[in-house]
C-alpha cells in the first residue's frame, strides 16, 4: 500500500535544510581557517610587523601577531584573522582586476600595513625570477653571517655592497654572492631569515633565483621587524642603502610614497624572450601608514611597460589597505 508524505516526513526534510545549512556555515569557516593555514607557510610566526613610532626602520609585533607568536588566541580569533585576510586579498584582486585585464604580463602583488598589522597579497603562490632584487637578499645573508661570526662588515664588502644596492651594480652583486659562499650559503641563511620558497640559483648566475611575492615580504619585515635575526645597525645599514638608490632607479613601489616622505626601494629587471621581468619591493609611508610592498611580474611587453604596471599595482595595494579604496 503506498502512502503520502506524512508530517513526519515533512519533518525529517526540514531538518535536513537545515543541517544542510549549517554544513555549509561550517565549511565556509573551515575554508577560511584552511587559507591562513597555508598562507602561513610563507610568512613567520610574528606575522606582520606594527610600526614604532617615528622610524622607518623599526618596527615590532602588534598585539595580534605577538599572539600568533604564541601560539595563542582563541580558535575564535584565529579564524576572525583568517575572514579579515580573505577580505583583503578578495578587495586587492577586485581592485587590482583593470590592469591585469590589459596587462599582457603576469603579476603578484603584496603588502602589509605595518600601522594596524593588515595585509594583502594577490596571485602570491607563484614563483618569480628575481632579477636585480636578489641583492637585496645578497646583502640580508652578507650582514647576517657577519653577526653570526661575531665580525663586521669589511671595507671591501661595504665597498661592493654600496654600488650593489644604490646603483644595481652586476659586478658587486657577483662578487659578493661568491664572497658569502654563493648559493648554499644563501638558501641556508635563507632558511634563518625565512624566505621559505625562495629557490637560489644552482651556479654563479645569481639572476636566476626564484621567489614568491610572501617571501619578499618576509625579506622586508626582516630588515624592518625588531624581533628579526638581523641585529638593528644591520637593519638599519641595508635600510640606509635602500634609501640612497640612484634616482633613475627610484621606480616601482616608491610610486606609492606620499610626497615628501622618505621611501626605501630596490628593483630588478631583466629580458626573457624579447618580454621583461620587473619586480619592486620596498618601504613606504602612503597617507600616513608605512607599509612594506613587494610587485613581481613577468611576461611585460617593454621595460617601460613593465615599470608603469608595477607602479600601478603599487599604488592599488596602498590604496586598498589603507581603506583609500
Amino acid at each position: 500500500m503506498t502512502h503520502g508524505p506524512t508530517h513526519a516526513g515533512k519533518l525529517r526534510g526540514w531538518e535536513r535544510l537545515v543541517f544542510a545549512s549549517v554544513f555549509v556555515l561550517m565549511a565556509g569557516f573551515v575554508t577560511a581557517v584552511t587559507l591562513a593555514a597555508v598562507r602561513s607557510g610563507y610568512e613567520t610566526a610574528q606575522g606582520p610587523p606594527e610600526l614604532n613610532s617615528g622610524s622607518l626602520g623599526e618596527l615590532t609585533l602588534g598585539p595580534s601577531q605577538a599572539h600568533q607568536a604564541a601560539g595563542g588566541g582563541s580558535a575564535d580569533a584565529r579564524g576572525q584573522r583568517a575572514i579579515s585576510e580573505a577580505v583583503m586579498d578578495s578587495r586587492l584582486a577586485a581592485a587590482l582586476r583593470p590592469l591585469v585585464a590589459r596587462d599582457r604580463g603576469r603579476i603578484a602583488v603584496g603588502v602589509i600595513d605595518a600601522n594596524t598589522g593588515a595585509e594583502a597579497l594577490y596571485d602570491w603562490r607563484p614563483s618569480f625570477r628575481t632579477a636585480s632584487i636578489v641583492k637585496a637578499d645578497i646583502l640580508a645573508v652578507l650582514l647576517l653571517r657577519a653577526q653570526q661570526a661575531g665580525t663586521r662588515v669589511t671595507d671591501r664588502q661595504a665597498e661592493l655592497a654600496v654600488p650593489m644596492i644604490e646603483d644595481s651594480n652586476n659586478k658587486a652583486a657577483a662578487d659578493l654572492w661568491q664572497m658569502v659562499g654563493a648559493a648554499p650559503a644563501i638558501a641556508s641563511a635563507n632558511g634563518r631569515l625565512g624566505l621559505s620558497h625562495t629557490v637560489t640559483a644552482l651556479t654563479r648566475y645569481w639572476r636566476l633565483t626564484r621567489t614568491t611575492v610572501a617571501d619578499q615580504l618576509r625579506l622586508l619585515t626582516d630588515l624592518t621587524s625588531r624581533t628579526s635575526p638581523l641585529t638593528a645597525a644591520s637593519r638599519d645599514y641595508e635600510i640606509g642603502l635602500m634609501e640612497d638608490v640612484t634616482p633613475s632607479q627610484q621606480w616601482g613601489v616608491s610610486a606609492a610614497a606620499s610626497p615628501g616622505t622618505v621611501f626605501a626601494v630596490k628593483n630588478g629587471w631583466t629580458s626573457d624572450h624579447h618580454l621583461w621581468v620587473i619586480n619592486s619591493i620596498g618601504i613606504v609611508t602612503h597617507d600616513g601608514h608605512r607599509l612594506l610592498i613587494a610587485v613581481l611580474s613577468s611576461g611585460q611587453s617593454s621595460e617601460a611597460a613593465g615599470i608603469a604596471a608595477v607602479s600601478a599595482a603599487a599604488i592599488t595595494a596602498a590604496r586598498v589597505i589603507t581603506g583609500a579604496s
